[in-house]
């Protein structure tokens, strides 16, 4: 049996905070109180430090066959930079392929991630194509396989995009069996239109993605979802969204008491589209930040803090999928051929303290509960997961709210070659990392090795949180 004591820190939770220490036995936490005097295998000082639940980033694309290439950061780099950052548990998404089934897709993903994660994970189930053999498949994914969460697309024509028919029929045997469903909302037959209007144009740079892409694509397909969703009575959560009319279209089926789960993306509240450059500079460097949806304007990150802090807005996650520039240079000649994707696990809770919490957007407790607390919840891990607990894992974050330092590719350890936030000073900075119960990251080192991640089955969902 293994024993570690964390004395003298800050415990601060989504609706707690304490002075204390906490008393670890194997996995899990067994006692937190004031001066505990229990002895143990090894004792961390905290002093002057805040003590936070692991942070869990529920939408991660690691080793992702995508536009003719792969996400550069396999299992093992992938959740080895996001314990550096903090980050103890990730949800990964099974792509399942048409005319394939779900344990087809299942049994892929498991061959690249089982025994090479660092840190815990878990996956939603993509479903591209939902007929009789997939519907039958749905029950046995919640119930025996631990995967309650599937994931549609609206977008990505041709590829990945379901049509509405698929979706209310997903719905139906999602909500029978206790899940919910994950929605990539954008239109993506309107995309599919301006996509090839700029090409009839001769229009290629990077700018062109974002404009293929307008606010209207992201706002009309959310309404549609949440409409749907609202049918069928299935809980729903929209992913990566990112602007004013969207949030607006999730504001409005609040009126009708329908309860929409939200989840933002920490690029969206820091970064905006003036990055993809005008369209006489035909700048490729623009390329480093061609994700779907893009990046939007000023006014749509005011409108993200205020929607966390309205409740409308539940988790800040990345959509962490990145690429090489080796990989980006696949689109030189036209936009519609780069990798979408940006690199961000690493730094999803540094860059949300320091320009969140720091500049008093969101409180302390209000940071925990979107990238830790509320994930939990809603994905069924809660109170294992999220939070600093007795009887939880003991998934603890150890964190110097006053230490500066900058970001760069040639410190981050994502395995891409750029920095979406290089030369960024931030204050607030990851000290040590404990994943269930043992010291992960300690004086900027892992002391783990690949396998030690496991995989995390999940209870069917609920409406609330």
């Amino acid at each position: 049996m293994s024993s570690i004591l964390i004395k003298n820190g800050r415990i601060i939770t989504a609706d707690s905070d304490q002075h204390a220490d906490i008393y670890i036995e194997n996995e899990t936490i067994k006692t937190i109180g004031i001066n505990i005097a229990d002895k143990a295998d090894k004792e961390i000082d905290a002093k002057g430090m805040f003590v936070f639940p692991g942070g869990i980033d529920p939408h991660v694309h690691l080793e992702m066959p995508f536009m003719g290439t792969s996400s550069s950061d396999t299992y093992e780099t992938g959740t080895r930079a996001a314990l550096f950052g903090g980050t103890t548990m990730v949800i990964d998404f099974v792509l399942q392929k048409q005319g394939k089934t779900l344990y087809d897709a299942l049994k892929e993903w498991k061959g690249r991630s089982d025994n090479n994660c660092v840190g815990d994970y878990s996956f939603h189930m993509a479903v591209t194509d939902f007929n009789e053999v997939t519907k039958n498949e749905i029950k046995d994914m919640i119930e025996k396989e631990g995967i309650v969460s599937f994931k549609t697309f609206m977008a990505y024509k041709g590829a990945l995009m379901v049509d509405d028919r698929q979706m209310i029929g997903l719905m139906n045997e999602v909500k029978k069996h206790g899940g919910l469903i994950n929605v990539h909302a954008t239109n993506g037959d309107m995309i599919d239109f301006l996509i090839d209007k700029f090409h009839k144009e001769g229009k290629m740079s990077p700018l062109f993605h974002y404009l293929s892409q307008p606010e209207v694509t992201e706002a009309e397909a959310s309404g549609r979802f949440a409409d749907m969703i609202n049918y069928t009575g299935c809980p729903g959560y929209i992913v990566h969204l990112t602007c004013e009319g969207a949030l607006n279209a999730v504001r409005n089926a609040t009126r009708r008491n329908q309860n929409l789960f939200v989840e933002t993306c920490i690029q969206y509240l820091l970064l905006d589209a003036s990055l993809y450059g005008n369209e006489k500079s035909g700048d490729f460097e623009g390329a480093k930040w061609v994700m779907s949806p893009p990046l939007r304007e000023k006014k749509d990150q005011a409108t993200l803090w205020a929607g966390i802090n309205q409740g409308l807005v539940n988790v800040v996650a990345t959509d962490h999928c990145p690429f090489t520039w080796e990989q980006k240079l696949l689109g030189k000649n036209d936009f519609a051929k780069i990798p979408n994707g940006h690199p961000a696990i690493e730094h999803r809770l540094e860059l949300l303290f320091s320009e969140g919490v720091n500049k008093g957007k969101i409180t302390i407790h209000k940071f925990v509960e979107v990238a830790c607390t509320n994930p939990a919840k809603i994905f069924g891990m809660f109170p294992r997961k999220g939070t600093i607990a007795v009887g939880a894992d003991a998934d603890i974050l150890i964190f110097d709210p006053n230490e500066k330092h900058k970001l760069s590719a040639k410190t981050h350890h994502m395995n891409v070659d750029y920095s979406a936030y290089e030369g960024w000073e931030i204050t607030g900075k990851v000290k040590t990392v404990l994943l269930r119960g043992k010291v992960a990251i300690e004086n900027n080192h892992c002391q783990i090795d690949k396998g030690f991640g496991k995989f995390i089955k999940r209870n069917k969902v609920t409406q609330t949180i």
